[in-house]
């Protein structure tokens, strides 16, 4: 069966910018990872993570500034990513981090590390985490501190472009089928953001959800107390943050 085309234009991710940008948190969570990463953020390298956007949002940026520019895969797991593109999606980059222009993020950008999980019977739950990135984003050992703000616009903003584009919701749905595949080999609970921002564990198996303690999810990686965060910046050459782990 062919797909329907995407129905997606630049005046639609107009309009989505403006309504969706809430930080994750209250504070600047790149100074976190930062110093783990020669001073980049992790969501800011494209040596970690390669933003990729609809083809109607990359005409929006490129006509709104200089700051992006199309990716060019450097090994093979970027080829790859390029390979699995949808029809309607392209990868690009911009100039790094110092030349961040808020108003020109992508929505990729706006969201990480977050994407919409779909369940089997084809619902949004809510947000949960690009897992593969939780050795480096401190953002995902930190759930309790995301904004119920950012859920909600975040959420709506998925929503708006799945309305629009079948590849885009099938895309989400395969991942996370996909999550769903590797948690249960872990034996390891999918954490969900829902609308309330209140974390549910999801058993990989059955689909079934559970409350648990926004605070209580494991941390991983140097995010696992202040001193294995401070031991990992100093083995790294990086600067600890003035305050830490703690919100500024």
């Amino acid at each position: 069966m062919t797909k329907a085309a995407s129905q997606l234009t630049p005046e639609d991710f107009a309009r989505l910018y403006r309504r969706f940008n809430a930080s994750v948190c209250k504070f600047d969570c790149g100074k976190k990872c930062a110093p783990l990463n020669d001073g980049t953020p992790v969501c800011c390298s494209t040596q970690d993570a390669v933003p990729v956007v609809h083809k109607a949002e990359f005409r929006l940026l490129r006509s709104r500034t200089d700051l992006w520019r199309r990716f060019t895969p450097y090994d093979a797991p970027t080829r790859k990513i390029v390979g699995d593109l949808t029809t309607s999606s392209c990868a690009i980059e911009c100039k790094g981090a110092a030349f961040c222009e808020r108003e020109n993020r992508t929505i990729a950008c706006r969201a990480f590390p977050f994407f919409p999980y779909v369940t089997r019977e084809r619902q949004v739950l809510g947000l949960s985490i690009y897992w593969i990135f939780e050795d480096r984003c401190w953002m995902m050992s930190n759930l309790q501190l995301v904004e119920k703000t950012f859920i909600d616009e975040c959420l709506d903003t998925w929503r708006a472009i799945f309305a629009k584009d079948q590849e885009e919701w099938q895309t989400y749905i395969e991942y996370s089928a996909t999550m769903r595949r590797v948690f249960s080999r872990w034996g390891r609970s999918i954490p969900v953001l829902d609308p309330q921002a209140r974390l549910l564990l999801v058993d990989p198996t059955t689909g079934v959800a559970r409350r648990g303690r926004n605070d209580a999810y494991p941390k991983y990686g140097p995010f696992t107390s202040e001193t294995a965060y401070r031991r990992a910046v100093r083995k790294a050459g990086g600067t600890v943050p003035a305050e830490g782990l703690k919100p500024a």
